[in-house]
């Protein structure tokens, strides 16, 4: 079975628990796991994604808040360095942080929920971590990235 560990702040991420019943509904047909990996401080990084990557078929999915962001790039680093499939979701996240960042306050910002979803598939980085893309996967993808 593959695991897919979500890594949120607890305390920066309180609609958590919303992802992840998503996400775990979304899984469970495909004989996914999805796991909670929550993070408390920077100096845990290292550890949460070096063990995930000693799992056997697992991944990891990076829930958006505001650590992650401002970690994320050492996130994609350890997760390259170990590596480690990974899906992010830091698209949106600069708005956030942009308003923050201009005095408004975080509980004040609307919740937004996206309305479009893509598959992008990047080939040169499933090479690098050694694994092959089904052709049934890259027929699905919005956009394939060689």
């Amino acid at each position: 079975m593959t695991r897919v560990a979500a890594l949120f702040n607890p305390v920066m991420a309180p609609y958590a628990e919303y992802w992840l019943d998503s996400f775990k509904a979304a899984a469970a047909p495909f004989a996914v796991e999805a796991i909670r990996a929550p993070i408390h401080d920077s100096s845990e990084l290292e550890s949460i994604i070096a063990a995930q990557a000693r799992e056997p078929n697992s991944g990891l999915f990076v829930l958006p808040d505001a650590f992650t962001f401002a970690y994320r790039v050492e996130i994609v680093s350890l997760a390259a360095r170990y590596r480690l499939p990974a899906v992010y979701a830091f698209r949106r996240a600069g708005t956030y942080a942009d308003r923050i960042l201009k005095g408004e306050k975080p509980s004040e910002l609307p919740v937004q929920a996206p309305v479009k979803f893509q598959l992008v598939i990047n080939l040169k980085t499933a090479k690098e971590l050694g694994l092959e893309v089904p052709p049934t996967l890259l027929a699905r993808a919005d956009e394939v990235i060689e």
